[in-house]
């Protein structure tokens, strides 16, 4: 599939685009060339510590902002596949400076999607977030406005060969800013603030959003918005699992934030077909036939009053497994 092709990926020295360049780099080797595209230098430098371009001919750093729409054409020269995974994701940075979100998580989305057009890009994933799912925070909000837009891109995009589709996932396991290096780094206080002990949340690791996103670069139709089956855990297990013996204090819950995270809301389940290992939310507007895609890959239409979120997912972690999978994605040297 990515034989000979060019892959760009924006916010690509982040968290997942770490992650996906080096799986690209170790199991496509075949690719024509890889642009990180971010607009941080100090982290592509030391993004090229790890991934030197003398040892990887196919990579290429490029500085720039998804703002910066004339960049983002220049950048864009000759790709065949896009990832857009920039993003301005606190929440409470977002909720501070909600407009700097918008113009970074709903413009540049807007930008990234009229350049690859213009470009003639084949094909476009972008990374959305559980918290896209009935918003009550602006990063969501912004989140579900950048959804929309690529899957409304399908509609307009006239003679030009390109396919655009969203992939939704929880919270990444391990990511900058999320709970357990947070927690981890906690524990040796012998405190952890807990902002509810109802809490649950979805988990994912690196690993597994990357792979999710090269299932949509494969199978996408353009229009869907792919979900993957995940596990959740509840915040108290997660404490436990991460600092046994630490306090628990609980604060409060924070402006912004969900007892339980969703992923498919029981309205979003009427245009929502199940797969063996994830759903796809159709387009609002029918882009291809719906029994035809759903034969496809042998999929079924989800039942009426069926929802996605972490509460009430069976999928859901023990203790041991939450310290399992800390040790195998997040800290080789963790231990309790």
């Amino acid at each position: 599939m990515l034989t000979g092709k060019s892959i760009l990926i924006t916010g690509g020295t982040g968290s997942f685009g770490k992650k996906f360049v080096e799986t690209i780099l170790l199991k496509y080797p075949e690719i024509k060339r890889l642009v990180v595209y971010s607009r941080d230098e100090l982290k592509q430098f030391e993004m090229n510590q790890l991934f030197p371009i003398e040892k990887y001919r196919q990579l290429r750093y490029f500085i720039g902002d998804v703002r910066d729409k004339d960049r983002l054409v220049r950048a864009m020269e000759d790709i065949d596949i896009v990832v857009h995974a920039a993003a301005l994701k606190q929440v409470p940075a977002c909720e501070y400076n909600p407009f700097e979100a918008i113009k970074t998580n709903i413009l540049g989305a807007q930008n990234v999607i009229e350049s690859a057009i213009d470009s003639g890009v084949k094909r476009v994933v972008a990374l959305s977030t559980d918290k896209a799912a009935a918003p009550i925070n602006l990063y969501g909000a912004t989140k579900l406005c950048s959804d929309k837009l690529f899957i409304a891109a399908n509609n307009f995009r006239g003679d030009h060969d390109i396919k655009l589709s969203v992939v939704r996932y929880g919270n990444v396991m391990g990511s900058r800013g999320s709970v357990i290096p947070f927690f981890l780094a906690k524990r040796k206080d012998g405190i952890l603030p807990i902002t509810d002990d109802r809490m649950t949340r979805f988990n994912i690791t690196l690993e597994q959003g990357v792979e999710m996103v090269l299932y949509a670069i494969e199978k996408m139709w353009g229009g869907e918005l792919f979900v993957p089956k995940i596990p959740s855990y509840s915040i108290m297990d997660l404490a436990e699992a991460l600092a046994p013996t630490a306090q628990k204090i609980v604060t409060g819950i924070r402006p912004g934030e969900k007892l339980h995270e969703e992923m498919i809301t029981e309205t979003d389940a009427l245009n929502t077909i199940e797969f063996k290992d994830y759903y796809v939310i159709l387009p609002s507007l029918p882009i291809w036939n719906i029994t035809d895609f759903s034969d496809s890959f042998g999929g079924k239409l989800c039942p009426d009053g069926f929802k996605y979120n972490s509460g009430t997912n069976v999928n859901r972690l023990s203790v041991n497994e939450i310290r399992e999978l800390v040790k195998a994605h997040v800290d080789a040297d963790f231990s309790v």
